[in-house]
Protein backbone atom coordinates (compact mmCIF):
# COMPACT_ATOMS: atom_id res chain seq x y z
CA UNK A 1 0.00 0.00 0.00
CA UNK A 2 3.14 2.20 -0.13
CA UNK A 3 2.47 5.57 -2.04
CA UNK A 4 5.38 8.46 -2.23
CA UNK A 5 3.78 11.71 -0.98
CA UNK A 6 5.51 14.68 -2.26
CA UNK A 7 5.27 16.60 1.39
CA UNK A 8 6.58 13.63 3.47
CA UNK A 9 9.73 13.50 0.78
CA UNK A 10 11.05 16.53 0.56
CA UNK A 11 13.81 18.01 2.79
CA UNK A 12 12.45 20.37 5.55
CA UNK A 13 14.46 23.19 4.53
CA UNK A 14 11.95 23.09 0.95
CA UNK A 15 9.22 22.32 2.95
CA UNK A 16 9.87 25.84 4.47
CA UNK A 17 10.26 27.58 1.43
CA UNK A 18 7.34 26.31 -0.10
CA UNK A 19 5.55 27.76 2.68
CA UNK A 20 6.92 31.16 2.35
CA UNK A 21 6.47 30.79 -1.73
CA UNK A 22 2.63 29.49 -1.68
CA UNK A 23 -0.75 30.64 -0.07
CA UNK A 24 -3.45 28.65 1.41
CA UNK A 25 -6.61 28.06 -0.90
CA UNK A 26 -9.98 26.05 0.87
CA UNK A 27 -11.46 24.38 -2.24
CA UNK A 28 -15.29 22.87 -1.47
CA UNK A 29 -16.68 19.63 -3.03
CA UNK A 30 -17.36 19.81 -6.53
CA UNK A 31 -14.93 22.49 -7.39
CA UNK A 32 -12.30 22.12 -9.81
CA UNK A 33 -8.44 22.52 -9.29
CA UNK A 34 -7.83 22.82 -12.57
CA UNK A 35 -9.21 21.40 -16.10
CA UNK A 36 -7.88 19.37 -18.66
CA UNK A 37 -6.72 21.24 -22.34
CA UNK A 38 -5.97 24.63 -19.79
CA UNK A 39 -2.72 26.18 -19.26
CA UNK A 40 -3.19 27.57 -16.00
CA UNK A 41 0.23 27.59 -14.55
CA UNK A 42 -0.87 26.78 -10.91
CA UNK A 43 0.65 23.74 -8.58
CA UNK A 44 -0.89 22.64 -5.82
CA UNK A 45 0.26 20.44 -2.53
CA UNK A 46 -2.56 19.11 -0.69
CA UNK A 47 -2.31 19.70 2.77
CA UNK A 48 -5.79 18.32 4.06
CA UNK A 49 -8.55 16.61 1.57
CA UNK A 50 -9.13 14.08 -1.53
CA UNK A 51 -9.26 15.15 -5.14
CA UNK A 52 -9.73 12.70 -8.39
CA UNK A 53 -7.67 13.14 -11.46
CA UNK A 54 -9.58 12.28 -14.69
CA UNK A 55 -10.34 13.01 -18.42
CA UNK A 56 -13.66 12.48 -20.78
CA UNK A 57 -13.42 10.82 -24.07
CA UNK A 58 -16.23 11.24 -26.27
CA UNK A 59 -18.42 11.18 -23.27
CA UNK A 60 -16.40 8.16 -21.65
CA UNK A 61 -15.03 9.15 -17.89
CA UNK A 62 -11.49 7.25 -17.43
CA UNK A 63 -10.37 8.29 -13.74
CA UNK A 64 -6.26 8.19 -13.36
CA UNK A 65 -5.96 8.75 -10.01
CA UNK A 66 -7.12 9.88 -6.50
CA UNK A 67 -5.03 12.09 -4.22
CA UNK A 68 -4.25 12.91 -0.87
CA UNK A 69 -2.73 14.72 2.07
CA UNK A 70 0.80 15.43 0.90
CA UNK A 71 0.48 14.77 -2.76
CA UNK A 72 1.45 16.52 -5.66
CA UNK A 73 -0.82 18.46 -8.50
CA UNK A 74 0.25 19.71 -11.40
CA UNK A 75 3.62 18.74 -11.44
CA UNK A 76 4.20 17.53 -15.21
CA UNK A 77 2.77 21.02 -16.46
CA UNK A 78 5.19 22.32 -14.07
CA UNK A 79 7.66 20.65 -15.38
CA UNK A 80 6.94 20.53 -19.01
CA UNK A 81 4.89 23.73 -19.53
CA UNK A 82 2.63 22.15 -21.25
CA UNK A 83 -1.24 21.95 -21.21
CA UNK A 84 -3.09 20.27 -18.48
CA UNK A 85 -3.67 16.48 -19.39
CA UNK A 86 -6.87 15.76 -16.94
CA UNK A 87 -9.59 17.47 -14.80
CA UNK A 88 -8.57 17.47 -11.06
CA UNK A 89 -11.56 17.86 -9.19
CA UNK A 90 -12.28 18.23 -5.19
CA UNK A 91 -14.41 15.33 -3.64
CA UNK A 92 -13.91 16.49 -0.45
CA UNK A 93 -13.25 19.76 1.36
CA UNK A 94 -9.81 20.41 0.57
CA UNK A 95 -6.79 22.51 1.84
CA UNK A 96 -4.44 23.24 -0.52
CA UNK A 97 -0.50 25.55 -0.47
CA UNK A 98 -1.12 26.95 -4.16
CA UNK A 99 1.58 28.57 -5.75
CA UNK A 100 2.72 29.69 -9.44
CA UNK A 101 4.57 26.98 -11.11
CA UNK A 102 7.62 29.31 -12.46
CA UNK A 103 7.39 30.10 -8.02
CA UNK A 104 7.39 26.55 -7.53
CA UNK A 105 10.65 25.68 -9.94
CA UNK A 106 12.36 28.43 -8.08
CA UNK A 107 12.01 26.89 -5.03
CA UNK A 108 12.80 23.91 -5.79
CA UNK A 109 16.48 24.99 -7.97
CA UNK A 110 17.13 27.08 -4.18
CA UNK A 111 16.78 23.64 -2.41
CA UNK A 112 19.12 20.98 -2.93
CA UNK A 113 17.13 17.30 -3.05
CA UNK A 114 13.78 18.73 -3.35
CA UNK A 115 13.46 18.26 -7.24
CA UNK A 116 14.40 14.44 -6.25
CA UNK A 117 10.92 14.58 -4.50
CA UNK A 118 9.36 15.25 -7.71
CA UNK A 119 11.36 12.98 -9.20
CA UNK A 120 9.85 10.13 -6.83
CA UNK A 121 6.65 11.30 -7.52
CA UNK A 122 6.72 10.98 -10.79
CA UNK A 123 8.27 7.65 -10.54
CA UNK A 124 5.84 6.05 -8.88
CA UNK A 125 3.14 7.14 -10.22
CA UNK A 126 4.44 5.74 -13.69
CA UNK A 127 5.29 2.54 -11.96
CA UNK A 128 1.34 2.55 -10.72
CA UNK A 129 0.16 3.09 -14.38
CA UNK A 130 2.33 0.62 -15.58
CA UNK A 131 1.11 -1.81 -13.02
CA UNK A 132 -2.53 -1.32 -14.32
CA UNK A 133 -1.57 -2.12 -17.56
CA UNK A 134 0.23 -5.28 -17.42
CA UNK A 135 -3.15 -6.60 -15.86
CA UNK A 136 -5.11 -6.07 -19.05
CA UNK A 137 -2.78 -8.14 -20.69
CA UNK A 138 -4.26 -11.31 -19.78
CA UNK A 139 -7.03 -9.00 -18.48
CA UNK A 140 -7.04 -9.79 -14.86
CA UNK A 141 -10.09 -7.63 -14.01
CA UNK A 142 -9.14 -8.75 -9.82
CA UNK A 143 -5.94 -7.32 -9.96
CA UNK A 144 -6.96 -3.94 -11.02
CA UNK A 145 -9.60 -3.19 -8.82
CA UNK A 146 -8.01 -4.94 -5.59
CA UNK A 147 -4.50 -2.43 -6.72
CA UNK A 148 -7.40 0.61 -6.57
CA UNK A 149 -8.90 -0.17 -3.16
CA UNK A 150 -5.20 -1.00 -1.45
CA UNK A 151 -4.00 2.40 -3.42
CA UNK A 152 -6.90 4.48 -1.93
CA UNK A 153 -6.30 2.59 1.86
CA UNK A 154 -2.41 3.55 1.70
CA UNK A 155 -3.27 7.10 0.50
CA UNK A 156 -6.58 8.11 2.34
CA UNK A 157 -7.43 4.89 5.03
CA UNK A 158 -7.28 5.09 8.67
CA UNK A 159 -7.84 2.90 11.05
CA UNK A 160 -11.80 1.17 11.58
CA UNK A 161 -12.23 0.93 14.82
CA UNK A 162 -15.11 -1.69 16.37
CA UNK A 163 -17.03 -1.29 19.74
CA UNK A 164 -16.09 -4.08 21.86
CA UNK A 165 -19.25 -6.23 24.01
CA UNK A 166 -17.68 -4.10 27.55
CA UNK A 167 -17.64 -0.76 26.00
CA UNK A 168 -14.47 -0.52 24.96
CA UNK A 169 -13.54 0.80 21.60
CA UNK A 170 -10.42 -0.87 19.68
CA UNK A 171 -8.81 -0.77 16.32
CA UNK A 172 -10.06 -3.83 14.42
CA UNK A 173 -6.34 -5.90 13.26
CA UNK A 174 -5.78 -5.27 9.63
CA UNK A 175 -9.09 -2.78 9.00
CA UNK A 176 -9.48 0.45 7.44
CA UNK A 177 -11.82 3.01 6.55
CA UNK A 178 -11.69 5.46 3.62
CA UNK A 179 -13.85 8.64 4.26
CA UNK A 180 -14.10 9.54 0.72
CA UNK A 181 -16.84 9.80 -1.93
CA UNK A 182 -15.94 7.01 -4.38
CA UNK A 183 -18.74 4.69 -5.62
CA UNK A 184 -18.36 1.63 -7.58
CA UNK A 185 -18.88 3.19 -11.07
CA UNK A 186 -15.99 5.72 -9.80
CA UNK A 187 -13.75 2.54 -8.99
CA UNK A 188 -14.70 0.38 -12.51
CA UNK A 189 -13.68 4.07 -13.91
CA UNK A 190 -10.79 3.88 -12.43
CA UNK A 191 -9.62 0.37 -12.71
CA UNK A 192 -11.20 -0.07 -16.65
CA UNK A 193 -14.45 -2.01 -16.08
CA UNK A 194 -18.19 -1.82 -15.52
CA UNK A 195 -20.05 -1.05 -12.51
CA UNK A 196 -21.66 -4.90 -12.41
CA UNK A 197 -18.73 -6.46 -12.87
CA UNK A 198 -17.11 -4.17 -9.76
CA UNK A 199 -20.08 -5.87 -8.29
CA UNK A 200 -19.27 -8.90 -9.05
CA UNK A 201 -15.88 -8.93 -8.12
CA UNK A 202 -16.71 -7.58 -4.34
CA UNK A 203 -19.27 -10.38 -3.53
CA UNK A 204 -16.68 -13.15 -4.48
CA UNK A 205 -14.21 -14.81 -2.28
CA UNK A 206 -12.34 -13.44 -0.56
CA UNK A 207 -13.60 -10.45 -0.12
CA UNK A 208 -16.82 -10.48 0.45
CA UNK A 209 -18.34 -9.42 3.78
CA UNK A 210 -14.78 -8.10 4.39
CA UNK A 211 -15.12 -4.87 2.40
CA UNK A 212 -18.01 -2.16 1.61
CA UNK A 213 -18.01 0.20 -0.59
CA UNK A 214 -21.19 2.85 -0.36
CA UNK A 215 -21.26 6.21 -1.79
CA UNK A 216 -19.31 8.15 0.91
CA UNK A 217 -17.44 5.37 2.90
CA UNK A 218 -14.90 2.12 1.94
CA UNK A 219 -14.45 0.26 5.04
CA UNK A 220 -12.10 -2.93 4.42
CA UNK A 221 -12.38 -5.37 7.58
CA UNK A 222 -9.47 -7.31 6.18
CA UNK A 223 -6.97 -5.80 4.32
CA UNK A 224 -5.12 -9.19 3.61
CA UNK A 225 -8.27 -10.29 1.69
CA UNK A 226 -7.48 -7.22 -0.72
CA UNK A 227 -3.66 -8.70 -1.28
CA UNK A 228 -4.89 -12.13 -1.59
CA UNK A 229 -7.34 -10.83 -4.21
CA UNK A 230 -5.09 -9.23 -6.12
CA UNK A 231 -2.60 -11.94 -5.80
CA UNK A 232 -5.99 -14.63 -7.29
CA UNK A 233 -6.28 -16.50 -4.30
CA UNK A 234 -8.51 -17.44 -2.27
CA UNK A 235 -9.07 -16.67 1.40
CA UNK A 236 -6.74 -19.10 2.48
CA UNK A 237 -4.23 -18.51 0.00
CA UNK A 238 -4.28 -21.94 -1.88
CA UNK A 239 -6.54 -21.61 -4.94
CA UNK A 240 -8.14 -19.09 -7.55
CA UNK A 241 -10.34 -16.50 -6.57
CA UNK A 242 -12.87 -18.99 -5.15
CA UNK A 243 -16.32 -20.11 -5.99
CA UNK A 244 -17.17 -16.95 -8.21
CA UNK A 245 -19.79 -13.96 -8.43
CA UNK A 246 -22.94 -15.82 -7.37
CA UNK A 247 -21.73 -19.06 -6.08
CA UNK A 248 -22.36 -20.52 -2.11
CA UNK A 249 -19.11 -18.69 -0.13
CA UNK A 250 -17.97 -18.20 3.44
CA UNK A 251 -19.09 -14.77 3.37
CA UNK A 252 -22.39 -15.34 2.08
CA UNK A 253 -24.28 -14.42 -1.46
CA UNK A 254 -25.76 -12.07 -3.66
CA UNK A 255 -24.29 -8.74 -5.40
CA UNK A 256 -23.25 -5.72 -2.68
CA UNK A 257 -25.56 -2.55 -3.25
CA UNK A 258 -24.35 0.98 -2.33
CA UNK A 259 -25.85 2.18 0.32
Amino acid sequence: MGTTRFWDALPAHARDGLRRAGTTAMIRPGAFLMREHTRAAQVFVLRAGAVKVWVDRDGEIAILDVLGPGDLVGEMEAVDGGTRHANVEALTPVEALVLPAARFRTVLDEHPGAAWAVAGVLAERLRDANDLRIAHFPDDPERRLASRLLRLVGRLGSPLKEERPDGVTRALDGGYQVQVPVTQQDLGRWAGMGRRKVAQILSSAPVRGRLTVSRNMIVVRSVDALHALARGEDWNGTGPHGDGPHGDGPFGDGLPQED
